[in-house]
This record gives structure tokens, sequence and C-alpha cells, in this order.
């Protein structure tokens, strides 16, 4: 029996007890009225509401237990979703009075021990087992000191310890053992019975120092300190408004009385409110507060039950999510309406009130709607913006000034005046990514030293050309598909398969020691992708497009306007210029973003409301804004790979539209001809640009 409101720590108890007939439920603690008042004690007034009863193999446990069967009771001392404390007065309740909380359970019978998992809840409020029951306690030090990660304890009771049984043996846990016979004699100490192989006694002479810390501080201090903290941010967040006085935070938390719990914790879970009631996604919370730094976690942080009892989800939600692709540690934020997860801050010992204001001034400038912040924030171009009265674009002559290919995937593309078009966009744009021996495929946002890989193609050659600073040799790659050995398979790439061809293992050897780390060269033969635009062909949303992609990630072309990188670098010295920056403010080459396309001409940003534009006599449609990540952050220079946080910090105060921060538009090449590509087409520097916006 366990609570809702558990890690998945305690959840993976219950396979144990499934997998030899035993039952699982899930129970809520409840309060109850009592209507004769306080005589009837604590147990009158809690409740434990049993969920569906689990059981997988009901032969093997024909009988409802009886009073001598054991059954293990487990909770959190503190829930790591919504800063909850139960109160360990639950542990004597269940021993002393299981048939009166559990009420009818055929379960109510038995004898009971009690697991407490303090994990969460030891790092400022530590329990004290001298007043409760408790049977065994999990903690963990990384939750307490901050080090080391991977080590906790297990505090045992000693009558419960009599209770632990284990199957498997290794180097220090037996007494003898015998090769070629079955015996084995164990060790007759708990600890020496369970602590199996050569413990991490470097680790553990490291937990001293935290001790120490924590007894000069002294627990109660720094409960009242977190405290503090929390109930400050709770505050604040619950105050904030949207400029039509919608609430801008909902803070994830229980009203249950002390008899249930005590104080909340030192965690604040929550999900933002745009103005309109829709939520802001917490990866784009997550995205946003790292650039400010502040440091956060978001989703269900390892609690299911308790991620959808505060957040509403039923098990048919769940499914559907599940269903739909969503699975922990993804993106997927918001699935029809309704957050997946929740963004949680914590408290320490070590956080200070200066922490804390950061964090609200983050919330503040970054997800509050105020009158002066909704004129200037969005500069999003729209088609009012771009018209004149006579329904004719105000800025004509545009220009495309450079055009790039990138072959390889995240690494260094090339310049040139002219290149042909393909099916999937410019010939052997990104027809070629690399993987790791584990199926992992590499990007610079991984492998950063991949931007100094350099491809050049030679088409009358029909040979790509590879040089690494790393490599003595320059790697020459026949363009001919049969014109080296090799073989076919199959891979999935942002849940799109491809087929491809593999290179024998000189190729791979080079490319292993360009990147630093055990690799293959992909070739994709053939796939079949989709990108979407919404219905009434405005940005972001959507209508179906169906369009073939190499490796690219969104679409087959990135656009970037000359103009609209010059206004980002004004924003970025006026930046430098009101922190009091000195010497040469930060300037953004438009290579920065990768793009296949550079256009000059006209007003910045005049690109996002493009609909559709002919370069030439070639035709292209606009898939709308390219949401921009920390990629762009990556600076190169003199061979080395640093990181900050501009220009994308820059572009998230002005270029932020429902949890993206776009930049760029993304297009398809507009196939004419049924049979297959346009016949001869080529793009060419110093083409003339005839943008539509209508």
């Amino acid at each position: 029996m366990y609570t809702m409101e558990n890690h998945n720590s305690v959840l993976g108890i219950r396979e144990y007890a499934l997998s030899k007939g035993a039952a699982a439920f899930a129970v809520d603690v409840e309060d109850i009225v009592n209507g004769g008042g306080v005589s009837g004690g604590q147990e009158a007034r809690v409740k434990l509401s049993p969920h569906a009863i689990q059981r997988r193999n009901e032969e093997i446990l024909e009988e409802e237990p009886n009073r001598n069967a054991y059954n293990l009771f487990a909770f959190p001392s503190e829930c790591n979703f919504s800063g909850l404390r139960f109160s360990l007065d639950l542990a004597n309740l269940i021993k002393e009075n299981s048939e009166r909380i559990l009420e009818g359970s055929p379960f109510c019978k038995g004898r009971w021990i009690v697991l407490v998992d303090a994990a969460k809840g030891c790092s400022t409020c530590p329990p004290d087992l001298s007043k409760y029951a408790v049977d065994f306690v999990a903690i963990s030090f990384y939750k307490l000191f901050g080090y080391p990660t991977g080590l906790g304890a297990l505090v045992v009771q000693n009558d419960a310890a009599r209770l632990m049984t284990k199957t498997y043996f290794s180097g220090g846990t037996v007494a003898a053992s015998f090769a070629d016979i079955d015996f084995v004699r164990r060790r007759e100490g708990i600890e020496e019975l369970f602590e199996d192989g050569t413990i991490s006694f470097l680790s553990i002479a490291s937990i001293r120092h935290g001790f120490k810390i924590i007894n000069s501080l002294t627990p109660s201090m720094m409960s009242r300190h977190t405290a503090a903290l929390t109930i400050y941010v709770k505050k604040m967040l619950l105050g904030l408004r949207h400029e039509n006085e919608a609430n801008v935070c909902i803070i994830y938390e229980s009203h249950t009385s002390k008899l249930v719990c005590h104080e909340s914790g030192s965690i604040v879970s929550f999900n933002l409110k745009r103005p309109d009631g829709s939520w802001f996604g917490y990866s784009e919370v997550e995205k946003l507060a790292s650039l400010s730094g502040v440091q956060l976690r978001t989703g269900c942080f390892c609690n299911p039950g308790a991620c959808a009892k505060y957040l509403g989800l039923s098990h048919m939600d769940l499914l559907s999510n599940l269903e739909g692709g969503h699975v922990c540690w993804d993106d997927n934020d918001i699935i029809q309406g309704k957050p997946t997860g929740a963004v949680r801050v914590s408290f320490g010992y070590m956080s200070t009130y200066e922490d804390a204001k950061k964090f609200i001034d983050f919330i503040t400038s970054s997800f509050v709607s105020m009158p002066n912040k909704s004129e200037n924030r969005n500069t999003l171009r729209t088609k009012s913006m771009l018209l004149s009265n006579e329904g004719h674009e105000r800025n004509a002559g545009y220009y495309l000034k450079s055009i790039t290919v990138y072959p390889i995937k995240s690494c260094t593309g090339f310049s040139v005046e002219s290149w042909p078009l393909s099916s999937t966009g410019l010939q052997h744009d990104r027809e070629w990514l690399l993987k790791s021996v584990t199926g992992e495929i590499l990007t610079q946002k991984k492998v950063p030293d991949m931007c100094s890989i350099s491809t050049y193609i030679d088409l009358n050659k029909g040979i790509m050309f590879v040089e690494s600073p790393r490599c003595r040799a320059k790697l020459e790659i026949n363009l001919k598909t049969d014109s080296y050995p090799g073989g076919m398979e199959e891979i999935e790439l942002r849940a799109q398969r491809y087929e491809v061809q593999y290179y024998e293992n000189d190729v791979n050897l080079w490319f292993s020691h360009a990147v630093g780390l055990p690799c293959s060269l992909l070739r994709c033969s053939s796939s079949q992708n989709y990108s979407s635009l919404n219905k009434d062909r405005s940005r972001n949303l959507c209508r179906d497009v169906e369009c073939t992609l190499n490796f690219a990630n969104e679409a087959q072309f990135l656009l970037i306007s000359e103009e609209s990188v010059s206004d980002l670098n004004n924003r970025l010295s006026l930046i430098d210029a009101q922190k009091g920056t000195h010497g040469t403010s930060v300037q953004i080459n438009p290579m920065r973003f990768r793009p296949n396309l550079v256009v000059y001409g006209g007003e910045p940003y005049a690109e996002d409301g493009w609909l559709n534009i002919k370069i030439g006599n070639t035709n292209f449609m606009s898939l709308g804004g390219c949401n921009r990540c920390q990629m762009i952050n990556l600076v190169h220079q003199a061979g080395l790979v640093q990181r900050s946080n501009e220009p994308l910090a820059t572009l998230a105060s002005y270029r932020r539209v429902k949890g993206k921060i776009l930049f760029g538009i993304l297009l398809r090449y507009e196939i004419q001809d049924k049979l297959g590509m346009q016949t001869g087409s080529w793009l060419r520097v110093g083409e003339e640009i005839h943008p539509n916006s209508e």
C-alpha cells in the first residue's frame, strides 16, 4: 500500500509484490468529519481511501491475508511534486488502528510495517524516529548536501531487519561459499548481508563534511530559512496579474489538516497562464530560465501519481498522451490544452533572498503581460504592417545575397554563387549525418567540435571534400551512390524513418578521429516527411504541406534577412550600453543561424509576413518562422567553441510567440512538374526576390 504522492523509486517496489502474487494499491490520505467532535481521537479523523487493487498472478495467492500476514505501507515524508509534508503519525495510526482507518478494506487486518521515503524531506525536516513506529527510512545524501550523487542509505529498525531476505550474493556478503556444490553461508549483520561488493568509500568519506555543515546550521534553522523563502515566492507568484487582471500562476499544493500533513516543504510547483487563459508550456519556462541564469526543474519529477492528481489528468488523458508520443523527459508540455507536467523551484540552506527575488523578477519580465510590454515585445510582422493603401509592399527590391549548402548535418557548410535544386531542397543539402555507436545522431549541441569539420562539393568532379584540423588528410567522398561498398539500413530521426546507406571503416575512422568519438557516416537514400502550416495560412500552426526532406530538422530551406540581423545587432549594442559594457559589443553574423539563403533589402522582419516568394523563376512556400534553440549561442573562435546567452536571450525578449523564439523563415520548394522537379532549376546570388504577403 502506498500513497498517490510517491516517487517512482517507491512505485518500483510494487513490482516485487505483484510478481509474487501479492496485491498492491494506492491510497489517498483524507480528513473525515467526526460528528462527535474531537473525542474520537486522531484515527477517527483520518481515512485511507484505496484505489483499485492491482494483482497479476491471483492463483498464487488465493486466500485473503490474515492477521499474521505482513503488509507494507510506504509514504514520503515530503512529496517532491507539491511539497506536501505527511505527518509521521500515519505510521503509528496504521500500526495501532489499521481496521478503522482502512475501514472495510480486505487488507485492514494483518501486521503492518512502514517505509518512509525521506529522500526529499530529510533535507530540511529530518524525521524523529524516537517518536514514530517507522521500520524503514530511505534517505539521499545528494538531497541533503548536493554531493555525492548516487549515494544514499536505508535506515532499518532491528526487528524489521529480521524480515529481510536476499537471493543474490557477491563479494563481501558471505561468510563462506563453495564453487562446485550448492553451499553458501551468508554473513549475519544486516549491513554486511546487503552491501554487495566494494562500497563507495571515497564518497562516503565526504559525507562527514556535509553533516558538519548541517550540525553547525541546525535542521530547525534550515527549515525556518527555507520556509521563509518558499512562503515569499508563493505569495509573490500568486499576486502576479496580467494587464487584464487574469492570474498568472497556478500553484499545486494541498490544503489538508495537520493530522494528515504538517506545513509544506521547501519547493514550489506551478504552471503559468497567458492573459487568454491558455498555458505557457514548461519547456518554454525552462528554456528562458536557463538563459536568465535560473536553475529549475520541469516535468512530473518522477512522481506520476502526484502529477496526475494535481494536474487533473485521468487515466484516459495519460494513455492518450502516451499514444500521442509523450514520454518522460520530452518537450510535449501541452497536449489538447492541458499541461503534461509542471515547473518546480527548490530551496536549500544555501539559497538566499536574492535568489528568490531574481526568480520572481525573471517570471515577471518573461511571462507577465503589461501594457507597456504588450505594445513593444512582439515585432512579428503582420499583413497590415507590410501593405500600403494601394495593396502593394512599401519596400520593393529584395535580392538573394548568399547561398549556403550544408552537406553533413551540423557540420560547416560552404557558400556558392549558384546551386541546383532538387526535390529535397538544395542539392545534397543535409544529405549525410554522423551517428554514434549507440545509435545517437550527433549534432553541434552534443558535439560542438563538429563545427570544425568543413565541407565542399565539386559537382563537376562528383566529389565531396571534407577537412578537419584533427585529420592530416583531406577526405574525398564520391557522390555516385554505387561508387562505394557498404549496405543499407533504416534509422529513425524526429519520428521519421529514413533508408540510409553506410560507408566502410576507413571513412568512419576518419570522422571518429575528427569529432573525438566513435561514429559512422550515413547518407540519406530515401525519405518522406511532412511539415505544417495553419489552415488560414498564418504562422506556425497547422495546415498540412507535404515535402521531402533529407536530414534537415524542419524544412528544406532556412531564409534569413540581413536587415533583421542588423536590427538584432542594434538591440544587442543597446543592451551592452545599458549595462555599461566597455569595448566592442557582440555582433552576430547571419551565418550564426546556419541559413541556406540570406536576403537583403526592405525592412527588418518583413519576411515574417511572406506567404510565398519567387526567386528568379522558382517558387517557394513559407512554412512560417524558425524556432531557435541554444545552438545559435555557440561561438566559434580561434578553434574553440564557447557558449553564451546571446543572441537567444535578446531574441526571447521580443521574438517569442506561444513558447517559440522565432527568427528567420522556413521555405518549401514548390515543384510544378508533377512528374518530378523542375528541369534545370538553379538559384543564383543576386537574383531578385518577389514576396507575396496576400
